[in-house]
């Protein structure tokens, strides 16, 4: 695969967890009650480590 097609994919990926990103922070502030925020908050918490774990991918890739 070329780097091109790679940092496609890894954009695509990125697109995608921010996405689930917004949706997580939306249905926070939807939500009453600790179990319901721990749980989203663990959530998030993972999203925002794969995000960054891609950022720092894309970054190598890139530059």
């Amino acid at each position: 695969m070329s780097d091109a097609a790679t940092l496609v994919e890894l954009d695509e990926r990125i697109a995608a967890i921010r996405e689930n990103l917004r949706e997580l922070i939306e249905q926070a502030a939807g939500f009453s009650g600790a179990e319901d925020e721990t749980f989203t908050a663990d959530r998030i918490a993972e999203q925002e480590s794969r995000l960054a774990s891609l950022l720092k991918e894309r970054e190598a890739l890139a530059g």
